[in-house]
């Protein structure tokens, strides 16, 4: 397993990139996968950005870089991860979900998450690491799959 310094640094990275992930959740209205500039600029203006069309347009055209018209999930990530530290997000992330995965199963409950802050001694609720899984659970079924994880990493090399 990881040591504590270097687990609490990868899970601040997972924490920052699981938040991105429930971002990109709320931009996309209608749950296509992808994101509209109409969507980017509604919850901008939700949020209190008074974003110009023009701004909206140009933080579109930054991100888009496959120029389909849409932000991708991976687009996304890559577009606001670009100034992480630390090196090799991809590895930094694979390395957490290993330390996380005590039992080996490939499978990431809230409850394992819990567990495993617990026996390192950070205080993050039960609730939190439920909303943390959550956040990355592409199936519903309440876990985090090593395959559901490395789309997201996979996004981001």
């Amino acid at each position: 397993m990881a040591q504590v310094g270097s687990l609490s640094a990868e899970m601040e990275t997972l924490n920052h990139v699981l938040s991105l992930v429930e971002a990109f959740r709320a931009f996309d209205a209608d749950n296509d996968g992808r994101i509209t500039k109409a969507e980017l600029g509604g919850i901008l203006g939700s949020l209190g950005y008074n974003a110009s069309e023009q701004e909206v347009s140009a933080m579109m055209q930054e991100g888009d870089k496959n120029r389909d018209g849409f932000l991708s999930i991976h687009e996304f990530l890559e577009m606001n991860t670009r100034d992480l530290e630390g090196g090799n997000l991809a590895s930094t992330l694979s390395t957490a979900f290993e330390a996380l995965d005590e039992d080996g199963n490939e499978i990431l409950t809230g409850e394992d998450l819990h567990g495993v802050m617990q026996n390192l001694g950070l205080d993050l609720s039960l609730e939190n690491c439920v909303h943390l899984v959550a956040s990355l659970d592409a199936d519903g079924d309440g876990a985090v799959s090593l395959d559901e994880f490395r789309l997201i990493v996979d996004s981001l090399v």
